[in-house]
């Protein structure tokens, strides 16, 4: 079921955004070469706890998961773009890191995702979270009262297409209310004109990922962590996004 938001109700949603990007800003500065991805998710949850929020993602259970995720934050390393589980893994220089973060403040749910280089960049490293963050932008800005969910998803992929990058369609965007997962299916490739309305006082995330040169995924043997085919690198860009009659609305904002 499609839920629909009064204006009040998205400035309700505005603390749960404000954390979300707080959590990403305080775990990307703190991954530098050789810390390890539990102690990241350590600090998210220390974050969880002082602010009163609940977790998003420690008992998150969907039909694609092996088991109760455990942990507060994802954290996907070079050739894994998304739900990765953190694990004793000491960060290296040149790793690009995804960080996703979910979390719900006074019942209400943010939903936002980032990747960086820790120490060394690649210049394709650098291209390929530019290529994200930039079709994040650009899917936003078709974020429009009145438009389709097609806008939203023929400007995400038009961005990635133009530089050579092919795209997966199984996990994309969503919808974003009460819980963390809801509809509509939010795709990073699709046709304008096409898909359910965007009204006034829907709220989604917009989460473009691509990955170096391939689209096609496996899932890791620790049954969430999903992977490139082919080894290559992936990267993630996500805000949680309300549309209002002014247009779209960042919630996840730093």
């Amino acid at each position: 079921m499609i839920e629909l938001r009064t204006p009040a109700e998205i400035e309700q949603m505005r603390p749960a955004g404000r954390f979300v990007a707080e959590v990403l800003a305080e775990t990307a500065a703190a991954a530098t070469v050789g810390v390890n991805l539990l102690e990241l998710d350590r600090i998210a949850h220390a974050l969880i706890r002082k602010r009163g929020a609940e977790s998003c993602y420690i008992d998150y259970h969907p039909s694609f998961g092996a088991s109760p995720f455990g942990k507060v934050i994802c954290t996907s390393v070079n050739d894994a773009v998304l739900h990765g589980l953190p694990h004793d893994y000491r960060l290296q220089d040149g790793d690009l890191l995804s960080l996703d973060f979910a979390a719900s403040v006074d019942g209400w749910v943010a939903d936002s995702a980032i990747s960086i280089v820790v120490g060394s960049a690649r210049d394709e490293d650098l291209r390929l979270i530019d290529t994200t963050r930039r079709a994040l932008a650009a899917g936003i800005a078709a974020a429009q009262p009145g438009g389709r969910i097609g806008d939203i998803s023929a400007a995400i992929a038009a961005v990635a297409h133009a530089e050579g990058y092919s795209i997966n369609t199984q996990f994309g965007g969503h919808g974003v209310g009460r819980t963390m997962h809801g509809d509509p299916h939010v795709p990073n490739d699709g046709r304008a004109g096409r898909g359910f309305p965007l009204k006034p006082g829907l709220v989604i995330a917009i989460e473009p990922w691509f990955l170096e040169t391939t689209d096609e995924i496996f899932t890791d043997p620790d049954g969430w962590t999903l992977r490139s085919a082919d080894g290559s690198r992936g990267a993630h860009s996500e805000h949680t996004v309300a549309i209002t009659d002014a247009g779209p609305l960042i919630l996840s904002a730093p």
